[in-house]
């Protein structure tokens, strides 16, 4: 960790001008120092130091990375519109629209007063990765203003400490990781464990101090012994031992490795001009000290997403210790350490800020994994949840036929990978091989896997088990989004079939029925913004057929061919018994399926015997006086068919635990159907059940589940 130092602005103008050469921007640079102290003046930290220390420490850290002239001029003004009353247009008049926007975009996630233990830290995550992808500068602001808080915690209370240390731990960290910002990201993490557990923190480097001159003397022969071997090659580079952090070995102990196993305490770094001289120089090395298997990669073949590159290996070297070997390019060094626009902005000698914002954003699949995170149509909690997930955490690499590499979060199967590639090879895919193997769609994909996935212009789409499947929350919308479009054109046509039927059976000509007065009354009638949408109600079962037509046309109809049919009211075994009519037929009418417990009333229809509705049936308004009284035999024993809505607040698939829940009970579940209202889900299922008694006990335990916001019956 860093050492504090009492900085100057001279210091800072001496370090940017190693890379920004341009006098006129070091003036500009030393105006905004200027503007920030007199506006800062009279503010003191915690800590008891002027404030424009803070400011100024900002920008030389940003000056380690080599960030451009506004990116500086931003990190020296960072706090000013917040703390010191300066408007952004000011700020604009006197710096630049860029220093402006930036100044304020690192100010709004600054006001943001959050925790790790709540859902403030759904809303920050979401804004400050948001915020990154439309200026990644903003967010390198950001990681330099919390490295120069964490170096100066000790002001703070031990309570506000912690939750510091938390926030940029889990937040900060693995964002500065993810930009290749190794610097940075190191030392924040050492500094959150300082604070977070001291007793961990200090015993580790107290450890580390007690074994300090052993490891130096060993990495020393170790470095002796390589450098001689690279020279007999003729093998041009620079050697260095590699200090391993306290947090990284803090991780290696936690996941329950000793101490004395951590091999890679004892480590090198070699740096050489080409990347052919990598390979040669690994070789050579190879030759001389066994490696360990399987603990080879190379990352200069298949950099990481953060265009990190390098080889690694881990060796038996002098006196058997185990040594993590590091091999790579001055090139790639520069990147490893300060992030990719740093490295180009020092080796051109020009301004970083077009590098900064584009190279960056061009070449790390972070930002684009962020960006269509936010695209899509989700919670705020499921949009941190993924960004942990799937891009925050350790993923996969695997490869297309071509050799293109694919990134998808550990245990991603191939729908992952089809619809990553893109959303229609995930639409018509009918199968996946997977290193010239065949494999099920449930196979877990593994680092380094070849997929190639089999499409078929026939494919029907997606299937809803596919949702229990996959991996990525960005392959679930998507194939949700497939069903949510589909399902509502399947009520569409559903509910126009449905009327053009009822309107043949009342001999009606379609375009008699749909003249332009009739179409503005069912439209205001309905609240419908038009056909199209009264269609899906229809067929979504919110209205009958026979109730729009009826709004026109009010006619003695029969009702809609009924569902079971019960053969006569004199019988015991008769399931409705029909007052004062003998051996009759009658019908349980489908628009409201009446079971046994449901007050009941009959209809006497032409020609197709008594339709028996629920009382409640709003179709019963359109029906004349010949009704006749009817009632449920005692003896009942069938079980009669009902369907129910299952109201859910989530968009989740839940059908399998519903499921699963009402397989305990006595019932028979035919069809279910699902519908998507923004971020709610809507289950009609149908089913059959005994009795009114029992389908309120099934609905009471459906009720019990979180998620599940309400159950009704569905009347057509």
């Amino acid at each position: 960790m860093s050492k504090i130092v009492e900085y100057t602005i001279e210091d800072l103008i001496e370090k940017a001008s190693v890379y920004i050469p341009e006098e006129e921007n070091l003036e500009k640079i030393r105006r905004a120092y200027q503007f920030a102290e007199s506006s800062h003046k009279g503010q003191y930290r915690k800590s008891g130091e002027p404030y424009i220390l803070h400011p100024l420490n900002t920008a030389i850290i940003l000056t380690a990375v080599y960030a451009d002239t506004d990116t500086l001029i931003a990190g020296l003004l960072h706090d000013t519109i917040e703390d010191c009353g300066v408007e952004k247009e000011e700020l604009a008049e006197l710096f630049g629209p860029t220093v402006a926007n930036l100044v304020y975009g690192v100010s709004k996630l600054g006001r943001i007063h959050f925790s790790t233990e709540n859902e403030y830290l759904i809303e920050y995550y979401k804004k400050i990765i948001v915020g990154m992808s439309e200026d990644v500068r903003v967010i390198i602001v950001k990681l330099a203003d919390r490295l120069h808080n964490m170096r100066t915690l000790y002001a703070l209370s031990t309570e506000k400490q912690k939750k510091i240390a938390k926030e940029t731990l889990e937040i900060l960290a693995p964002i500065a990781h993810h930009l290749g910002i190794h610097k940075i990201k190191s030392e924040l993490e050492d500094l959150s464990l300082r604070y977070l557990k001291p007793d961990v923190f200090y015993d580790i480097a107290e450890r580390l101090d007690k074994t300090k001159l052993e490891r130096d003397n060993t990495v020393n022969d170790m470095m002796h012994l390589v450098t001689e071997l690279l020279n007999e090659h003729n093998i041009p580079h620079e050697i260095k031992g590699r200090a391993k952090s306290i947090y990284s070995i803090y991780n290696k102990l936690n996941k329950g490795k000793k101490f004395s196993d951590i091999y890679d305490l004892l480590a090198l770094r070699i740096l050489v001009h080409t990347e052919q001289e990598c390979y040669l120089a690994l070789g050579i090395i190879h030759s001389k000290f066994k490696p360990i298997p399987k603990r080879f990669k190379d990352y200069i073949a298949m950099p990481k997403t953060n265009m990190y590159q390098s080889l690694h290996t881990t060796v038996f070297g002098v006196d058997g210790y185990l040594f993590e070997i590091q091999i790579r390019t001055y090139d790639m060094d520069e990147v490893a350490e300060n992030g990719i626009a740093s490295h180009w902005a020092y080796k051109e000698h020009k301004d970083a800020s077009q590098l900064m914002q584009n190279t960056t954003e061009q070449k790390l699949q972070f930002f684009k994994s962020i960006i269509e995170l936010n695209e899509d149509k989700m919670s705020s909690e499921e949009f941190v949840n993924s960004v942990k997930d799937e891009v925050l955490n350790n993923n996969i690499y695997c490869f297309t036929p071509k050799g293109d590499i694919i990134e998808l979060p550990k245990g991603a199967t191939p729908i992952d990978f089809a619809y990553k590639v893109h959303t229609r090879v995930g639409e018509t895919m009918v199968g996946a091989i997977v290193n010239n193997s065949i494999v099920p769609l449930d196979y877990e994909l593994q680092n380094n896997d070849i997929v190639k996935i089999n499409t078929s212009k026939n494919s029907k789409g997606p299937s809803q088990e596919w949702l229990n499947i996959v991996k990525s929350s960005q392959t679930r919308n998507k194939i949700r989004a497939f069903f949510s479009k589909n399902e509502k054109e399947i009520y569409i046509e559903r509910g126009k079939d449905s009327l053009e039927k009822e309107l043949r059976k009342r001999k009606v000509a379609f375009s008699d029925f749909f003249t332009p007065e009739n179409e503005a009354k069912l439209l205001k009638e309905f609240k419908v913004e038009d056909l199209e949408e009264l269609y899906l109600e229809i067929g979504n079962g919110k209205h009958a057929a026979s109730t729009i037509v009826n709004m026109i046309y009010k006619k003695e109809e029969e009702q809609p061919k009924p569902k079971k049919i019960i053969p006569k009211a004199s019988d015991n075994n008769s399931d409705v018994v029909v007052a004062g009519i003998d051996k009759v037929k009658v019908n349980l009418a489908n628009c409201c399926n009446p079971i046994p417990g449901d007050e009941i009333i009959g209809y006497i229809t032409k020609g197709n015997g008594i339709s028996v509705h629920r009382k409640s049936c709003h179709n019963l308004e359109y029906l004349d006086n010949r009704t006749v009284l009817v009632s449920w035999n005692s003896n009942t024993k069938d079980k009669y068919e009902t369907v129910i809505l299952i109201h859910t607040n989530t968009n989740e698939n839940k059908l399998m635990e519903m499921m699963q829940k009402l397989s305990i009970f006595d019932i028979h579940i035919d069809r279910f159907f699902t519908l998507h209202e923004g971020k709610d889900t809507i289950y009609e299922v149908t089913l059959y059940v005994r009795d009114l008694e029992y389908l309120e006990k099934v609905s009471k335990e459906l009720e019990k589940l979180a998620y599940v916001t309400k159950i009704e019956r569905l009347m057509r």
